[in-house]
Parts: structure tokens; C-alpha cells; sequence
């Protein structure tokens, strides 16, 4: 899929649920705390388990926590 990256909401997502850290969401997972900033950062995308998993921890479905972008287009849009 060229041109296409995957992008989270984890970060706001982390805010809106009383400013959870990174570590504690990684504990809640089973991932260390740079395995949650790498994956919020778009560096890392995780397994689907995970990606269940931190979508489970928020309440979500796994496409309001991730989604498929345009290359080109900012995390913002």
C-alpha cells in the first residue's frame, strides 16, 4: 500500500482519559512505555492484538483508535 501510513488518536485518547502516561497505558497492554510513544509516534505499528488491546483500554473499536492516512496528509486532518 504505497502511500498509505497508519495513524492513531492514542495520544488524545490518553489525555481525554485523565492524562494516562504512556507507561501506564503500556502496563495495561503488556508494552513498555517507548513501545507506546514508538507506535504513537507512527514509528512502529503495533500487532493487531495490540492494537486491540489499546483500543479495548479506551473503550474504542480498533478504526476509532487507527486508520489508514495518505502519506502526505498530517496527523492532524
Amino acid at each position: 500500500m504505497a502511500g498509505k501510513r497508519l495513524s492513531n488518536d492514542i495520544r488524545a485518547l490518553r489525555f481525554a482519559a485523565g492524562e494516562m502516561t504512556q507507561a501506564d497505558l503500556g502496563k495495561r497492554v503488556g508494552l513498555t512505555r517507548q513501545t507506546i510513544a514508538a507506535i504513537e509516534a507512527g514509528k512502529y505499528s503495533p500487532t493487531l492484538e495490540c492494537a486491540f488491546r489499546i483500543a479495548d483500554v479506551f473503550e474504542k473499536t480498533l478504526d476509532e483508535v487507527f486508520r489508514w492516512e495518505d502519506a502526505g496528509q498530517s496527523p492532524d486532518n
